[in-house]
């Protein structure tokens, strides 16, 4: 059996097509929403990665902003910025990218975005809401992307048995939050997974949906997977290939080929999870624009 691929390029695309199509109107109304990223530093990843946030959301016709500050900036100097973004009633929604140089407290810096602004979905009163059903949360971009994908691909959540390997702040907690809620991609059955966990590969072929985000190369292998199961591969790693062009290639968490041949459907790496990620950000934006009042 070779699994369906769960392609993440065309359901980003409908997603940015449907939020541009908001926007439009907007700006005909008065104006667009406006999303701004600071980014500290040079890391290369980081950049590439603000580069296409950048050009997404002029792409959707929203306005874009990006803050570019030196690796040796206090931490005083970013919070003054945060504050800045705060007040600024063009901006609508920022995320301050991470990861931040080790002399600035990132938590301190996360907990001072503005809850309404803050479409990463991380500031303690964007986790509560979402802990609670609240629809006016703020959701972090990826577990929200991945609850789409499942949505528009036709994946059943509901009692369905849900494994997410991974207890991350960013990914794994708040994706259990989402699939248990009651609800068109919820009402599911949740167990998460982790370095402690016993018998993990006995507790992933329980899985009907198994999502993956443990940060380790080709983790998961074909023995852990239930026949038939859907397989979210959330992670991206670099892997040394000599064989390739660069040197490398880049590959999930999931060991693809081997999975492939037994999972029911899968997400591929590149191509899956990472394209609904932006595609979820211009999604919160939006949301953000409209809970402020926007018209």
């Amino acid at each position: 059996m070779s699994a369906r691929i769960l392609d993440g390029v065309p359901l980003a695309d409908a997603i940015r097509a449907e939020v541009g199509a908001e926007v439009q109107r907007h700006r005909a109304g008065g104006r667009a929403p406006g999303l701004a990223v600071v980014i500290v530093g040079e890391n290369p990843a980081s950049q590439v990665y603000v580069r296409a946030k950048g050009k997404a959301c002029e792409e959707a016709g929203m306005h874009s902003e990006t803050v570019r500050l030196p690796e040796a900036v206090t931490e005083a100097e970013l919070l003054a910025t945060v504050e800045r973004l705060n007040r600024d009633p063009r901006i609508d929604g920022f995320l301050v990218q991470l990861p931040l140089p080790k002399h600035i407290n990132g938590e301190r810096v996360l907990n001072a975005v503005d809850p309404a602004k803050d479409v990463d979905g991380f500031h303690p009163v964007n986790v509560g809401k979402l802990s609670i059903g609240d629809p006016t949360a703020l959701k972090p971009a990826t577990p929200f992307g991945v609850q789409q994908m499942l949505i528009r691909s036709g994946i059943e959540t509901r009692g369905a048995n849900a494994v997410i390997l991974g207890r991350s702040n960013i990914v794994g907690k708040p994706m259990a939050s989402l699939l248990i809620q009651q609800g068109e991609g919820g009402d599911a059955t949740v167990t998460i997974c982790h370095s402690k966990s016993r018998d993990l590969p006995g507790i992933c072929r329980t899985a009907d949906i198994l999502i993956v985000a443990i940060g380790r190369p080709e983790f998961v292998t074909a023995d852990m997977v239930r026949p038939g199961a859907t397989v979210i591969d959330v992670g991206i790693n670099r892997v040394d290939d000599p064989s390739q062009p660069k040197g490398y290639r880049i590959v999930g968490d999931v060991a693809y080929g081997p999975v492939s041949e037994v999972a029911g459907a899968i997400t591929p790496v590149p191509g899956g999870v990472g394209r609904m990620t932006i595609a979820m950000l211009l999604q919160n934006t939006l949301q953000a624009f409209e809970q402020a009042g926007g018209r």
